[in-house]
């Protein structure tokens, strides 16, 4: 069914408790495994129908954060959502709990019991009114980025349209963006600091009402952390300051040496080459049309799977004024549909939308049809496993997005995919702190900003602006503010697709039969048994990000 075709109308929470509350009796009646799996059916139409529909709500808001309708529907659901959450949780206790749990782990998997355990340790009733406070936060901290208007030559740009100019090949051009681009943040900065102020709180609070010391345990569950710890996390940290931040200065300082600069200044760092970055060539159909004869050459089942979004307006990718920022891909599981939304603003970050979004999309698509709901409950870095792999996968056919500078590109998103590791680290470091440490104010959080990049990025520049200087810069990643936790798991999954890179350039073929043997697997097992059963190394084993390293230094110095 086409996205225009699919009908909304607003969930009845009040008939929905009822829904649970026959669900839950009839498990406690269920007087075998088989009856108890049949209950658990039941289950998976509801929960599909709510996700269904806070979806479609949610596509329809980010669309037009102006149009007061879809605004309305998607407050009803930052109300609501928590509601729902405790209700399925309510639900899944009583199935964790019950008698025929050995017939019902045969159906589903000691993954999803394991994950219902987190659940119950991630949500409660008495948490509802915290949990409606922070969907509100992040929802008015989402309005006042997208109502940025960027005046440039004549033009009022939103964050994400200024992002050419940001990568101009003119050095005169990106400065002047820097500047206009970071004034918006620096006019904004106190609103910035009170969001995030509140929202550490919040979920400080959430954290100690369920009887830890501060978030990040609450945050863990939440992040659905079925098989490592925060000390794993903290060992991936130490190997990425020791393995790969000397590996990705080597590239900084390459590419420093490439523009004829003697030091590379913030404004320089995301440029490429002296004729500026690769873009994309085409219209946005064009790049869609394109994209669809790239995965139809690639192998039968993205053939398939390409035709089914371009055919059903499953894609939402130009960049318009009032629309949210950023991009993702979600599902809207009553129509077995991805649904990818994004910002199309003639840079490189448009063949992205193709080729990471697509992954994530890839991967629902041909899961789609499992009918145990569980093995599409995926811990994230198995998703942005699948998102950044494809990245890769996909370069063979760059040509059809960049004409004659498809070798440019596939240098700069190597280097790229190398460099975003440690930042992406930091960001998570970064978290991990401000949580650990609730009472910081905002000037003690830029401080330990500042310090992190001085570890993780000791090639940083930021002469000429004052407000980066100081610890502002990571006021603009917006997963700090509405995805607490979530950026290791980007860290994670491109270590996993550098290994693919690795893979493939040796036997392509084989690299891909893993691929899609990984995506198959889904969440039908944990992250290390994913890992194994994929042939990829687990990059928390100490020495493993000094090996890929090695192996990809090796082709590129």
């Amino acid at each position: 069914m086409k996205f225009s075709e699919m009908p909304y109308e607003r969930i009845d929470f009040d008939k929905l408790k009822e829904e649970f509350a026959g669900l839950e009796q009839d498990l406690s009646n269920a007087s075998t495994g088989d009856e108890a799996f049949r209950v658990h059916e039941r289950f998976y139409k509801v929960f599909n129908h709510v996700m269904s529909e806070s979806q479609i709500a949610m596509i329809h808001s980010d669309i037009d954060m102006s149009d007061e309708k879809w605004l309305a529907e998607q407050q009803f659901f930052d109300e609501h959502m928590p509601i729902f959450e405790n209700l399925v949780v309510s639900y899944k206790k009583k199935l964790y709990e019950s008698p025929y749990r050995g017939a019902l782990e045969e159906k589903i998997g000691k993954v999803a019991f394991k994950n219902i355990e987190l659940a119950m340790k991630a949500v409660d009733e008495k948490l509802i009114p915290l949990m409606q406070e922070e969907n509100k936060l992040q929802t008015d901290y989402n309005k006042l980025l997208s109502s940025a208007r960027i005046d440039w030559n004549g033009e009022q740009l939103n964050l994400s349209l200024m992002n050419p100019y940001l990568h101009s090949a003119d050095r005169t051009v990106r400065k002047e963006a820097w500047e206009k681009y970071s004034a918006f943040f620096v006019e904004h900065q106190e609103e910035l600091d009170d969001f995030y102020d509140k929202l550490v709180k919040n979920r400080t609070k959430q954290g100690q009402l369920m009887g830890y010391e501060n978030y990040l345990p609450l945050g863990y569950a939440r992040m659905n952390r079925n098989s490592y710890t925060r000390s794993d996390i903290q060992s991936f940290r130490e190997q990425v300051k020791k393995d790969f931040v000397p590996f990705a200065e080597k590239i900084h300082e390459a590419r420093c040496e490439r523009l004829g600069l003697t030091k590379l200044s913030y404004i320089d760092e995301g440029v490429s080459f002296t004729n500026g970055n690769p873009s994309v060539v085409g219209t946005p159909a064009e790049i869609l049309e394109n994209g669809r004869k790239m995965y139809r050459e690639l192998s039968p089942e993205t053939g398939r799977f390409m035709d089914f979004m371009c055919d059903n307006e499953l894609f939402d990718v130009l960049g318009r004024k009032n629309k949210k920022t950023g991009g993702y891909m979600t599902m809207i599981p009553d129509y077995k549909a991805p649904y990818i939304f994004a910002n199309f603003n003639g840079t490189s970050g448009d063949a992205d939308v193709i080729t990471h979004e697509c992954g994530h999309a890839f991967q629902g698509y041909i899961t789609a049809d499992d009918p145990i709901l569980e093995h599409n409950d995926i811990t994230m870095e198995t998703a942005e496993t699948h998102s950044m792999s494809m990245e890769f996968f996909t370069e063979p056919w760059m040509n059809l997005l960049f004409g004659a500078r498809a070798k440019d590109y596939v240098r700069m998103h190597f280097e790229d995919s190398v460099v975003f590791i440690p930042y992406g680290t930091m960001v998570d470091e970064f978290q991990d702190i401000c949580y650990s440490e609730p009472s910081l104010s905002p000037k003690e959080r830029d401080g330990v900003w500042r310090d992190l990049e001085r570890q993780y990025k000791p090639h940083l520049d930021y002469t000429g602006n004052p407000y980066y200087e100081m610890g502002g810069f990571w006021q603009k990643q917006h997963h700090i503010y509405d995805s607490p936790l979530y950026y290791i798991d980007y860290c994670i999954a491109g270590s996993n697709a550098l290994q693919y890179k690795v893979m493939m350039d040796e036997d392509y073929k084989k690299a891909w039969a893993s691929y899609l043997k990984l995506c198959k697997l889904s969440a039908s097992d944990f992250f290390d048994g994913l890992m194994k059963k994929a042939g990829l190394i687990n990059v928390f084993e100490d020495g493993s990000l000094r090996y890929i390293a090695g192996k990809l230094s090796e082709k590129l110095f």
